[in-house]
């Protein structure tokens, strides 16, 4: 298999609305989550809840967090993060904006490092068909 890398790095964001924290304390370690109101997102494949992947040097934890509400869009988790009802964990790039202009509070920042974000597998093969080989290379992240 041939891996291309076709979008830059990634990182998850663990937020909170301001007007959520005026009623808790920010978690400071993941063991934190379990004091808190944590809204879930269903995954449209398997069903399943989302785990939260959270980590910190060489510790890798996948975080089942319990909260009231189970949305099937990133999209209604966002609303119901600003609206102030529990903590999401979504992709920075989906809350960045939010966090900046202070809607949003970010928190356990140190347990959510970058990670490859998107490619492209194919399996490899000798001679590709030259409108593979275009699409490749118009998808081929360059930094």
């Amino acid at each position: 298999m041939v891996a291309v890398r076709i979008g830059p790095e990634m990182r998850m964001a663990v937020v909170g609305a301001p007007s959520y924290f005026a009623r808790r304390p920010p978690p400071r370690a993941p063991q934190d989550l379990t004091k808190h109101s944590c809204i879930n997102l269903r995954l449209p494949t398997s069903g399943a809840l989302y785990a939260w992947e959270l980590e910190k040097g060489r510790r890798e934890l996948k975080v089942r967090v319990d909260g009231p509400l189970v949305f099937n869009t990133s999209p209604l988790v966002l609303k119901a993060a600003l609206a102030g009802f529990g903590l999401a964990c979504m992709f920075e790039d989906q809350v960045r904006a939010h966090i900046e202009d202070g809607r949003l509070v970010r928190v356990l920042l140190d347990w959510c490092p970058p990670f490859a974000g998107y490619h492209l597998y194919y399996p490899s093969r000798r001679q590709p068909t030259p409108a593979f080989t275009l699409l490749v290379g118009a998808l081929r992240y360059r930094t």
